[in-house]
């Protein structure tokens, strides 16, 4: 394979212009949702001084995507998702006006200030569904896996940078620049995305309320590859999610150095980015399915690996490997996705995806918390590595749909639908 086809494709920010536009105000958007997270934590920090505080903010963001996702799924596939898309964005951006007004004139209890946060969930809640059914509308379906790998290494910079500037900016100007950062780069997104054409649900729009949900849910239910998508992403993240082993497999096996504890956080990132720089090398892959499993097996090994590793390096090594392999699996996962299901489920289906993304990895953590208590942080990395690898495997064999899923051979001449 030449050099040029193993890079990240960037034929999707060339062809189309809407897209180029909502991808640039997304990513600038993205990097300001994460500089605020930062500022949250220090605010309710340095006014409660309490770690259940500020676990709390974790609580806020997550509760109103699980509870309202897959409502907020139907009402994408009702009606335009553009103006869904918008509406939200501009809700978002109200929320972080809230939180700059309340840090420059008169702080907010706590309480106060997780109520603004959970606010600006509750329109995640609804305009990541919408956000996740652009692509199909703006790209032709041979583009789909490159723009989707955009999308990834977008939100990957995001989270690199994001809390370092946040840092960088709350200890300097304070919390309240950090908010007002946030509320300019929503608007960002909002320029980006007023563009973009109407898109229709499609042919059929989702009946309103429960039955809508209940329609969603029936369609993963009979649709093997994209259930077997989704409860291979599910299991990789509740069964092996290591994130919060870290800081005791840090002080069992490295002295609790946190220079050490840093590197392996950044290692996962560093691993993801890597592969998104390289993701012409699986993009341009026919069987999106079987990109997926390998991707989410490689995971479970590196984790198995990680956790046995004699050294530091070599552990970090194992960590950039699983960081590689999440961002594989996760692009491979959003293009059997989007290639597998009807316009008019779209936003239901891609809720059902934001809410394994949301819940999977915070239960993951838990669980693998509650086996280092009563084992050790390097067994519950073990096993959980080898518990992910096993139920890969189990998927694999039982989900002949997803093996076989395929999609639309990249080309790189194509053109996009025309935008407006």
């Amino acid at each position: 394979m030449r050099l040029r086809n193993a890079l990240l494709d960037v034929t999707p920010l060339r062809s189309s212009r809407p897209f180029r536009l909502l991808w640039t105000g997304r990513s600038l958007s993205g990097l300001g949702s994460q500089m605020t997270l930062v500022a949250v934590m220090y605010q309710i920090w340095e006014s409660t001084h309490s770690t259940m505080w500020t676990g709390a903010v974790g609580l806020a963001q997550a509760v109103p995507v699980l509870v309202l996702g897959l409502f907020a799924g139907a009402l994408v596939d009702r009606v335009d998702r553009r103006k869904i898309y918008l509406l939200t964005t501009a809700g978002q951006a109200v929320c972080a006006l809230l939180l700059t007004l309340q840090a420059l004139l008169a702080p907010l209890p706590p309480a106060g200030v997780l109520a603004l946060v959970a606010a600006q969930s509750c329109c995640v809640a609804a305009g990541g569904p919408a956000a996740r059914t652009f692509v199909p509308h703006l790209l032709p379906r041979e583009q789909l896996a490159a723009g989707l790998a955009l999308n990834r290494i977008s939100f990957q910079g995001a989270m690199l940078a994001g809390p370092a500037l946040g840092g960088l900016v709350t200890g300097g100007l304070g919390v309240g620049v950090c908010y007002l950062t946030d509320a300019v780069t929503f608007l960002a997104a909002f320029l980006g995305a007023l563009g973009l054409p109407r898109m229709a649900p499609g042919a059929e729009s989702a009946r309103p309320g429960v039955r809508g949900v209940l329609d969603g849910l029936a369609f993963l239910a009979r649709t093997p590859a994209i259930r077997g998508a989704l409860l291979t992403d599910l299991a990789t993240t509740v069964l092996s999610m290591p994130i919060s082993l870290f800081p005791l497999i840090n002080a069992e096996r490295f002295d609790g150095d946190p220079r050490t504890l840093g590197l392996f956080l950044t290692a996962v990132a560093v691993g993801g980015v890597v592969a998104s720089l390289f993701s012409g090398t699986f993009t341009r892959l026919p069987r999106p399915g079987l990109v997926m499993l390998a991707g989410s097996g490689t995971w479970g090994v590196a984790l198995a690996l990680c956790g046995a590793a004699p050294g530091a390096w070599t552990a970090l090594g194992c960590l950039a490997l699983a960081g590689a392999a999440d961002t594989v699996s996760v692009v491979a996962r959003s293009t059997v996705i989007q290639t597998h299901t009807p316009l008019e489920l779209l936003g239901r289906v891609s809720a059902a995806e934001q809410i394994v993304g949301q819940a999977g990895p915070d239960v993951g953590n838990m669980r693998a918390g509650v086996v280092a208590d009563v084992t050790s942080g390097t067994t519950a990395l073990v096993s959980g590595g080898l518990l992910c690898i096993g139920a890969v495997a189990l998927v694999s064999v039982t989900t002949a749909d997803l093996r076989s899923a395929s999609a639309p051979s990249p080309s790189p001449s194509s053109e996009a639908p025309a935008g407006p």
